[in-house]
């Protein structure tokens, strides 16, 4: 519909027809062409594999097809075609060979986008009106990356009071492709009339069309840092504002 060749990278996310038409296969592994989905897979392995970089990409499977529906050609494929999205109700035959092969949990644990928070560096003081620099990196273990847009935002939140105050991180979490990491190294500004006290850092990926809907923001992968009634994920620090 839109050409023979994939979705050039200067142009995702620009709103086009071709920048939003995703990719669904319905007969995933059911055969050496997926029941017909493909016709050469020599040209069209590489093509949906640049497409799906920045397009939805997902189905469902239709049949036991060993050993191609086997695990390590699963995991291949579903890393190769960037998959988010996948039917856990069918085909239960081929799912049921993956919990038995073992790959189900990995399959599960990375459909679309995992972000891990690698390692953090905070200044434990700054002052009103100045800079704060931070420094963090963020691993991507998933399939994908997000596909939609994102907020980057860094929340402090008054350990006294639970007043938040958000600044604006610049930086696109769709461009943190899976199995990469990505630094980002911010230096925002605090406002000038922030009250003086303590506050908890914290680092906020909304839904910009849903941004009070905490279910719908980014929780990273890591244990014992999402908090499930803001959406935030606690960076475990305390920043002191003078």
């Amino acid at each position: 519909m839109y050409g023979a060749t994939a979705l050039p990278a200067d142009q995702a996310y620009n709103g086009t027809p071709a920048a939003r038409l995703g990719h669904h296969n319905d007969c995933f592994l059911a055969s050496a062409d997926d029941y017909g989905t493909y016709e050469n897979t020599a040209v069209e392995y590489p093509y949906l594999a640049a497409e799906t970089s920045a397009l939805a990409m997902g189905g469902e499977t239709c049949g036991v097809n060993a050993p191609r529906t086997d695990c390590p050609t699963t995991l291949s494929e579903l890393r190769m075609f960037h998959w988010s999205y996948l039917n856990t109700d069918y085909e239960p035959n081929v799912i049921s060979g993956w919990r038995s092969g073992g790959c189900l949990p990995e399959i599960t644990r990375n459909l679309g986008y995992r972000f891990a928070l690698q390692n953090g560096t905070y200044p434990d003081t700054a002052s009103r009106g100045g800079s704060l620099p931070v420094h963090l990196t963020v691993k991507n273990d998933g399939f994908a990356a997000p596909f939609n847009p994102r907020g980057l935002e860094l929340v402090l939140r008054n350990t006294a009071t639970s007043q938040v105050y958000r600044l604006p991180l610049t930086g696109d979490p769709r461009r943190w492709a899976p199995g990469t990491t990505t630094t980002v190294d911010r230096t925002p500004t605090l406002p000038a009339d922030l009250p003086a006290g303590s506050y908890r850092m914290l680092l906020n990926l909304p839904d910009p069309q849903l941004p009070t809907r905490p279910e719908y923001s980014i929780r990273l992968a890591n244990q014992g840092t999402w908090e499930a009634a803001t959406g935030y994920n606690d960076l475990l620090h305390t920043l002191t504002v003078t």
